[in-house]
């Protein structure tokens, strides 16, 4: 009776793990094969490389989008990544056991509230407080940045604070008994030896960035055109799809799918990049 049971939970989780593997290769054969030929009807160099995106003259050219998409993320990191990987460990070393679990419970809130309540507080706050810092409209590439950087925190946070917990605690013993500080145990010893799972949790900010959509829109301007400054208007690939496509027919609609293909293969080089970083980090040790 035992071995059936386990027989039939093998059975469970190969049928689980089955249908995941099946669930993202089916959308990686919507996607190409209905982006793939719209890149070839435009053109690969125009639809990559064109700096004209107008529908209704048939003009395809997203890298403003791809640049866009590209410098928005990019502001994320440089302002949500250091915020959270300080905060990891400070939740991991130096949290008082007093005011962890609000705190925690706090982190794990914020992943939680929707991403169209992140556009409404950027909207309401962020984007008023920028035009009237630095002048212009607010909704610009640097109200999006730090609305996305914001928003990655809880993403970053949870899995870093996991790796630096799984480190042997002998690791900081031993820094400690050869008469390093405190501080200098943490950052030289602890978190380098936590390095693959913190790049894990960056790259899990980076896709949660790249690919946020409802906030982007709402702060950034949505400019379809080259970026011009961190006060102006961007329109990101993400933003451009769920922009167009409720009206988009043709080869407009392949174009908008094929600007899916792009951001995916972002992602893939992405995660691709992660997984060469953790190799030669094992290599080197």
């Amino acid at each position: 009776m035992t071995h059936l049971k386990e027989k039939g939970m093998k059975c469970i989780f190969m049928i689980a793990a089955c249908t995941s593997v099946i669930a993202v290769f089916l959308i990686c054969v919507f996607l190409f094969a209905n982006g793939i030929p719209a890149i070839a009807k435009i053109g690969p160099l125009k639809f990559l490389f064109g700096t004209t995106w107008k529908p209704s003259n048939d003009k395809f050219g997203i890298f403003p989008m791809i640049v866009a998409s590209i410098y928005v993320t990019a502001g994320a990191v440089i302002t949500g990544v250091p915020i959270a990987l300080l905060t990891a460990v400070f939740m991991a070393r130096y949290c008082p056991a007093k005011i962890y679990r609000p705190l925690k419970s706090g982190i794990e809130l914020m992943a939680g509230i929707p991403s169209i309540v992140y556009g409404f507080f950027g909207l309401v706050l962020l984007v008023p407080l920028i035009r009237q810092i630095f002048g212009g409209t607010g909704s610009s590439m640097l109200a999006a940045s730090l609305l996305l950087g914001m928003m990655i925190l809880p993403t970053i946070i949870g899995p870093a604070e996991s790796a630096i917990r799984s480190v042997p605690e002998s690791y900081y013993e031993g820094s400690l008994a050869l008469g390093a500080t405190k501080e200098r145990s943490i950052f030289c010893i602890m978190l380098p030896a936590a390095k693959s799972g913190i790049l894990a949790a960056v790259v899990l900010g980076i896709g949660r960035a790249i690919g946020e959509t409802m906030a982007v829109i709402m702060v950034a301007g949505n400019q379809a055109r080259m970026p011009q400054g961190l006060l102006k208007g961007v329109r990101t690939m993400t933003a451009n799809i769920v922009t167009e496509m409720g009206y988009a027919t043709g080869l407009h609609r392949e174009a908008l799918i094929a600007t899916a293909v792009v951001l995916f293969v972002f992602i893939l080089i992405i995660n691709l990049s992660l997984s060469l970083l953790n190799r030669r980090s094992s290599n080197a040790q």
